[in-house]
C-alpha cells in the first residue's frame, strides 16, 4: 500500500505532522486517490516504486508541500552523482532524461540482479554486490584486505555498469582492465542466476603482455611483488590463481547468496567475515547459527577448500575450559582437552542413533504411539542450555594465548577471548582430494572477531567482521537461505 509506506518511512517518522493521531487514521485509500486529492500526477506511483524498491529516501511529503515536481524528486537524488564525473563517461543530455524511462529501461528491468552474488569462478569464489547507484546499476567486487591484515577494510572495484544511453534502451558496460569501460553484455539465466559477457576483451590486455598484466594483477590482489614473497609453495598458488581466474575475461555466470537470518539467541551477530588461510591468503566466510550448531561457509575459496564449502562447524553444546595462561602455552595440554571433548561428542552421537533406532521400532510395532509435544526440539533445547550456562559460568573476559607450535599470519591476535566451544575444520589436498573434518577450537573473542585453532594442522585461523552494509540480501525465509547454501555446497562438491 503506497500510502501506508509513504507515512511510515524511516525519515517520515521524525515528522510530527506525519506522526498526528489523525494522519495515521486517515483511511487506506489508494495513493492515486491521494495524489489527486493534493493536485499532483499519478505518475508518482513509479516515484514511490524506487523509493520502495531502491532506497531513495527523500522526504515526498515535504518536497510536495513545497510544490516540487515528481521528476524534479527523482532528478535531485541523482543528478549531482552524475554531475561529478566520477565514472568517466557523462550520461548524454541527462537532464532531459525522463524519470519514466529511467525506472522503466533500467531499474525495473534489471531489479532481479540486485542484492549478493557469488561468481563461478572455479575453487575461488567471490562476492559481488549489485547496487543502484545514481543513474548507473553497478556490480562492484568485494576484494578481503591484503594478507594478513584481517582488521582492515574490504576493498572493492567495479566489474559491470548498465545505464540508459539513449532514452529508451540501457546500455551494459564492462569495467574489467585498465582501458575504461567497454561494450558488454547481460543475461537473466533463470531465476536467481545471470550471466555477464564482455564483447571486446582486448580491452582487458596490456601493452607489456601477460608479465605486465600478472605484476599489475599481484600488486592489485596482495600488494606486493613476487619477489617480496619468498615462500615456494605460496608463489606456485598465487600463479596457479591468476592463470585460472584471468581466463574467464570477465565472463561469468553469478549465483545469488544471502544473508544469513538473525535471531536473538544467537552467540553473535550471524553474518560475513574475512579470515586467514595460510599461503592461500584472506578468505571471505560466512558465519550462521543452526539450532546447536554455527557453520562457516566459504564464499572465496581455494584449490584446497573450494568456494561454497563449509569450512567450520562449532557445536554450541560443548562449550571448552581453556587451562590457565601458563598451561595453554603447552599444545599438549590442549590437545588433550580437545580430544576428550570429541570421544564425548562420538559418544552422545552413538547413543542418540541408538535411541532413534529403538523409536523408529517402536513407532513399527505400535504404528498409533504419538511422539511427545516437543521431543524433536529437545536437542535444541539442551544445546541453548548448554551455551548459556557456559556463557553464565565463564568470565566475562579470561587471558588467550596461542599455544607454542601453533602457526598463525596474524601474530596481532587479541589476548583475551569470551568462550570457547569444541569444533571441527575440513581440510583437504589440492583438488579438494581426501577431504576430512578434524577436531578444533572455536575461539569467540569479541561480537566482530573470532578464531579456529586447527589441531591436526597446528594453524590458526583469526575472523574480523565485515562492516558493510548489503542492500537487497536478506533472505526472503530461513528455509530459503537453507537451499541456498545446500546449493552453494552441492556446486562446490
Amino acid at each position: 500500500n503506497y500510502l501506508q509506506f509513504f507515512i511510515f518511512s524511516a525519515e517520515e517518522q521524525e515528522d510530527p505532522q506525519i506522526n498526528s493521531p489523525a494522519c495515521k487514521s486517515a483511511p487506506q485509500t489508494s495513493f492515486s486517490g491521494y495524489l489527486h486529492s493534493k493536485g499532483l500526477s499519478a505518475d508518482a506511483d513509479v516515484v514511490i516504486c524506487v523509493v520502495a524498491e531502491y532506497g531513495v529516501c527523500e522526504n515526498l511529503r515535504k518536497l510536495e508541500i513545497t510544490g516540487v515536481s515528481c521528476r524534479d524528486v527523482y532528478a535531485k537524488r541523482i543528478n549531482p552523482r552524475v554531475k561529478s564525473g566520477r565514472f568517466m563517461k557523462i550520461l548524454p543530455d541527462y537532464e532531459h532524461m525522463e524519470y519514466r524511462d529511467v525506472y522503466t529501461c533500467l531499474l525495473h528491468r534489471y531489479r532481479h540482479i540486485l542484492g549478493l552474488w557469488q561468481p563461478d569462478i572455479g575453487p575461488y569464489g567471490g562476492l559481488l554486490n549489485v547496487v543502484v547507484d545514481g543513474l548507473f546499476i553497478i556490480g562492484w567486487m568485494y576484494l578481503p584486505p591484503h594478507d594478513p591484515h584481517v582488521d582492515d577494510p574490504m576493498r572493492f572495484k567495479p566489474l559491470f555498469r548498465i545505464h540508459l544511453m539513449e532514452r529508451k534502451s540501457a546500455t551494459v558496460e564492462c569495467m574489467y582492465g585498465h582501458k575504461g569501460p567497454h561494450n558488454g553484455h547481460i543475461q537473466i539465466v533463470k531465476k536467481d542466476e545471470f550471466s555477464t559477457k564482455c564483447n571486446q576483451t582486448d580491452h582487458h590486455r596490456m601493452s607489456g603482455g601477460r608479465q605486465e598484466e600478472f605484476r599489475t594483477w599481484l600488486r592489485e590482489e596482495w600488494g606486493r611483488t613476487l619477489e617480496d614473497i619468498f615462500h615456494e609453495h605460496m608463489q606456485e598458488l598465487i600463479l596457479m590463481k591468476f592463470i585460472y581466474t584471468s581466463q574467464y575475461d570477465n565472463c561469468l555466470t553469478y549465483r545469488r547468496i544471502y544473508l544469513p537470518p538473525s535471531s536473538p539467541d544467537d552467540l553473535i551477530k550471524p553474518g560475513l567475515f574475512k579470515g586467514t588461510y595460510g599461503s592461500h591468503g584472506l578468505e571471505i566466510v560466512m558465519l550462521s547459527f543452526h539450532g546447536r550448531k554455527a557453520k562457516g561457509t566459504k564464499i572465496t575459496g581455494d584449490p584446497n577448500i573450494p568456494a561454497g564449502q563449509q569450512t567450520v562447524e562449532i557445536d554450541l553444546a560443548h562449550p571448552l575450559q581453556l587451562p590457565d595462561v601458563e598451561n595453554l602455552h603447552d599444545f599438549s595440554e590442549l590437545s588433550r582437552i580437545v580430544l576428550e571433548v570429541q570421544e564425548q561428542v562420538r559418544r552422545e552421537e552413538q547413543e542418540q542413533q541408538q535411541e532413534e533406532e529403538d523409536r523408529s521400532q517402536q513407532a513399527a510395532s505400535s504404528p498409533a504411539a504419538q511422539p511427545q509435544a516437543g521431543e524433536g526440539a529437545e536437542g535444541e533445547e539442551t544445546a541453548a542450555g548448554a551455551e548459556q550456562a557456559a556463557q553464565d559460568k565463564a568470565p566475562a573476559s579470561q587471558p588467550f594465548v596461542l599455544p607454542m607450535g601453533v602457526i598463525s599470519r596474524n601474530e596481532d591476535y587479541p589476548r583475551s577471548c569470551r568462550i570457547c566451544f569444541y569444533g571441527t575444520g575440513l581440510i583437504a589436498g589440492h583438488g579438494f582430494t581426501s577431504p576430512e573434518r578434524t577436531p578444533g577450537v572455536f575461539v569467540l573473542f569479541d561480537d566482530d572477531r573470532f578464531g579456529f585453532i586447527w589441531l591436526e594442522l597446528k594453524s590458526f585461523s583469526l575472523y574480523s567482521r565485515i562492516k558493510v552494509s548489503f542492500q537487497n540480501a536478506e533472505a526472503p525465509s530461513r528455509e530459503a537461505f537453507d537451499e541456498m547454501l545446500k546449493n552453494i555446497q552441492s556446486l562446490a562438491t
